[in-house]
């Protein structure tokens, strides 16, 4: 891994919300932007500007789920970046998170629903699919 691939992954961390929206990730495995915009209260462009930096920096994975964008941690991670993910991972299980996983829980429960399937606010119109073929999309594919 070169350095800049690093000075990226570090910057896709170095933000409170995001280390909390990961935190997140890890307990929930898959969630999709609604998530992150009702349990830490932002609005929706600020939730997937943040995702999108993880994105850039090869940590998540998007797919389709129903209508709507989930994602995901990616599956085509390298060595490096789960060594990192896994040390975050330990770090956050050593910390009181209860009040965002509480959120969360609240939220889903309200939804009836798993977390990356929850029915968002109504939009003007559907969000498209970035990948053509319904399966995951992973930012070394995109590129």
């Amino acid at each position: 891994m070169r350095m800049r691939d690093l000075a990226i992954i570090f910057g896709a961390l170095a933000d409170p919300a995001r280390l909390e929206m990961l935190a997140m990730l890890l307990h929930d495995s898959e969630l999709c932007v609604y998530d992150s915009v009702e349990t830490l209260r932002m609005s929706q462009f600020t939730a997937s500007r943040h995702l999108r930096y993880r994105w850039n920096a090869q940590l998540l994975e998007d797919c389709q789920a129903g209508l709507w964008m989930a994602h995901r941690l990616s599956r085509a991670m390298d060595g490096g970046r789960q060594t990192l993910v896994k040390a975050l991972d330990g770090v956050f299980k050593a910390r009181d998170l209860s009040e965002p996983e509480g959120k969360l829980a609240k939220r889903v429960a309200r939804k009836g629903c798993g977390p990356a399937r929850s029915t968002p606010p109504k939009a003007k119109k559907p969000a498209r699919s970035l990948a053509s073929n319904g399966k995951p999309r992973a930012a070394a594919e995109a590129r």
